[in-house]
Parts: structure tokens; sequence; C-alpha cells
């Protein structure tokens, strides 16, 4: 038997361990083995891992691709560019674009631009609001992975439903069978102490993260967690940033709701300080919180409170992010820098820190974030007959990115620039296609695929 594809020489890494000098066969678009490298079927193609280590292709579920029109940020193009080169196979698209992702004809618009230009495979979630709710069970039918609340105030200033709404959207949404994401900060709360703030002439980048106090996440987990509970909707919290958000989590899940969530890696790389010392760069929306909440964070990571790792990649232009004056009036600038290039690196390092192991991190980064969102085992394994999706990491790689404009994303902001990392992606392959290796993407503009539902 000869196969198209086979990778031999490596180290395969699942959430359930891993096996030295072991490879992938693939044959069309599908796993067809993993065993090791001497029991594998000759290939049309083969590629020697040479020793590296060989994981489910990673799974971002949270990324602001900003198409459609937000283009001039990114593009499904762009974005999904920088995921191919970071290592991502499978991206999740945010619904704060224009127009907002709110109705049937404009989630198969955002399909239509990702099957159009995407390079890897991807999905989208679509948003509730005041104005949307009879329309849930047609963006089920439309085929959204999920559904998304802004509870507070965020980019494209998306508003929030009313309680009494938000129960309503719950109940629809229970009998969807899909899971409902919120963005969690309470917007009164914010809102108050970012007026108080602006008048008291506080204009640094520290003062917007504090306008923003932990309790406001705190508060709006909590109070989403009690509605969950009364109507049994699947609940997920995004971009937790603080460990008292975790650990308001955890009591969610003790309770026996059904409650995902996901940090991110500036939260567990970053404290506060990073504004001091890098200004609106770093601005970002829930904001970076400080060391003790970093702390316990980890801990929550560490408990099983945090399901996934995500990058709530958000790409703007120099401009809107003040970098000629990066320690200008917080409230000129906007929240948000990218992160699809940096996070496996960045979760790598963190492995030769000791603070994840690699079965660890795949279970957070690919398996876990699948599983959430209904594409498992589809998609973040590598079992026989799934999609070929797999990345291959060199984790010993030490490296500085030393110039963001290296990226590949159309607006490359970032915090991570002049970061150093222990870990990179050297080859990411999509259904059986390579499409980056050795630093340059080579895949073809269109070959991403929406994920079915």
């Amino acid at each position: 038997m000869t196969v198209d594809l086979v990778v031999r020489n490596g180290t395969v890494v699942t959430p359930a361990g891993r096996s030295a000098d072991a490879g992938i066969a693939v044959d069309g678009e599908r796993i067809v083995a993993v065993g090791r490298s001497d029991q594998l079927p000759t290939a049309d193609r083969e590629i020697d891992a040479d020793g590296n280590v060989i994981v489910p292709g990673i799974v971002d579920c949270h990324i602001h691709n900003r198409e459609p029109g937000l283009e001039y940020k990114e593009d499904w193009e762009s974005a999904t560019r920088a995921a191919a080169a970071g290592g991502v196979t499978t991206v999740v698209g945010m619904p704060n674009t224009d127009p907002i992702i709110d109705r049937p004809e404009h989630l198969q618009l955002k399909f239509e631009r990702g099957e159009a230009s995407a390079h890897v495979d991807f999905q989208s979630y679509v948003v509730v609001t005041s104005d949307n709710l009879s329309l849930i069970p047609d963006l089920d039918d439309a085929g959204a992975l999920g559904y998304k609340i802004f509870l507070g105030s965020t980019v494209g200033d998306v508003p929030p439903p009313s309680d009494g709404e938000i129960l309503e959207a719950m109940e629809l949404i229970e009998r969807t069978g899909k899971r409902l994401g919120f963005h969690e900060e309470n917007g009164e709360i914010v809102d108050h102490y970012t007026a108080q703030f602006r008048a008291a002439g506080k204009n640094k980048p520290i003062d917007f993260a504090h306008s923003r106090p932990v309790i406001a996440e705190q508060e709006a987990i909590e109070r989403m967690l009690t509605f969950a509970e009364e109507t049994g909707v699947k609940v997920h919290m995004y971009h937790v940033s603080s460990g008292a958000g975790a650990e308001a989590v955890a009591r969610g899940k003790d309770r026996g709701i059904d409650v995902t969530a996901e940090t991110c890696p500036h939260y567990l790389w970053f404290t506060e300080d990073v504004l001091r010392e890098k200004g609106n760069v770093a601005r970002i929306q829930p904001p970076i919180r400080d060391s003790d909440q970093r702390d316990r964070l980890w801990a929550a990571l560490e408990s099983g409170a945090i399901d996934c790792i995500a990058t709530d990649h958000a790409p703007h232009t120099d401009e809107e992010k003040l970098v000629d004056d990066p320690f200008g009036n917080t409230w000129d600038a906007i929240s948000g820098f990218v992160g699809l290039e940096t996070e496996i690196p960045a979760l790598l390092t963190f492995v030769d820190q000791g603070r994840l192991t690699l079965e660890e991190w795949v279970y957070h980064h690919a398996a876990r974030p699948a599983q959430v969102w209904g594409m498992y085992p589809q998609k973040g394994s590598l079992q026989v007959g799934t999609d070929a999706d797999f990345t291959i990491v060199d984790p010993e790689h030490e490296w500085t990115l030393e110039d963001r404009h290296t990226l590949h994303s159309k607006n490359c902001v970032t915090p991570f620039e002049g970061e150093s990392f222990t870990g990179k992606a050297t080859t990411t392959v999509v259904r059986g296609e390579v499409v980056y290796q050795d630093g340059s993407v080579i895949g073809e503009s269109g070959y991403g695929t929406r994920v079915d539902v």
C-alpha cells in the first residue's frame, strides 16, 4: 500500500501520552495510520520530522479576522496565513465585524469569504443582541459553531442585551444544543470607572487596565453562571484574564453547570507591568492583570478550571495602537493585538520552564477546544479516519521575536515583540496538505474550508 504522505522520525504527542520514533500516514485528507516509523507504509511524499514533536493540529477558538468590513486591519487570507505560519490548523472567527454576524445572510457572507481565501480551516460564532433573538434557530441552521454575547463595551460597540433578553436567548440556544460564550465584563462597572478615570485625567495605559477591575469580570461570570444554571444552556467564558474569574468558573463547574473557559498566552506570560513598559501596545480587553491574579490564573489552569488556550488575535493599525507614541493618552488608543504566531512559542516556553507538560499543552490547545465547540475528533485529535491536521514543532529552538514585521498578519502590533522563546512550529499540515514548512507559507489561499458542525 502506498499513501499520499508519511511523516516519520518524530515523537507523537497526544493528551494520552507520547510515542518516540513515530509518525503519521495520510491518504487523501484523512489519517490512515499513527505508529512506529518503521511500520508506516510507503508514500508518494515523505517528511522527516528529524526527532521533533508531532501534535494534533492546533485549534485557536478565538480570533478576530476582521472580515467582512474591516479588511484594512486583517482579512481571512492574512489571518489564516498567520495561522499557518504559527502552526494553527483551525481558527474560529469572532462576529464583531461590519456588518456584525447577527443573521444568516451575514454568516453566509463570512463563510463565503473564508472559502475564497483561507489557508487553514475555519468556523465562526454569531452574536446575540436585543434585535435578533428570533433568529437564533435560523443561525443554528445556517451552520454557526456557537453564539456570543458581549456583556460590556468592546471593539465594535456591540450593545449587550438586557438580562431578560439574555435569559430568553439562553432558553432558545439550549434547544439548539450549541454553546453560548461571553465577553464577560460588567458593562456598568467598566463604564462607571472609565468615566471617572477620564474626568480625573488618568490617561496612562496602566489607568486603562485599572478602569476595568477584576470584579467586573468576576461578577459577569457569576451572573451568567446563575442564568445558565436556571436554563441548562452550555456556556463558555472567553479570554478569562484573572484568577478571581477562573475561580468563579471553578465554582460553577462544582455546581454541575456545563461551563467551559479559555485564557490567553498574554495573561499567563505578562503582568500589568507590561503596560508600564510597553504602553498601549499591550492594551487589551479585559486587561492584563497583576502578578497575584496571574499566579491564581495559573493555579486555575493547573486545577482544570480553564479548558482552552486561545489568542483573542485582534489586529489593529499602528496608528490605532499609538505605536509612535505608546505612552500617549490611552483613551485615544484601541484594544487588542496579534497572537497567532506567538501562541505556540509561548506555550512551548512554558513547557520548557516546567509549567506545562507537552501532553497538557496539547490538551488545552488542540483536543479540548475542539471538544468544547463540537469539532472533536475531526479536529484536535490524531485518530485514524479524522482530518489529517497536525503540527510539527521543535521544542528546543531558542529565538527572539526581534521584528514584529516578520509576522504574517496585515497588521502586527504585539507586546511579544522583543520576547524570547524556546520552541516553534516548523511544519503545518491541514487535511493532508503541507501549508507551512521551513519558514514559508506554501499552502494556497482558498484551500481552507468551513468545519461542518
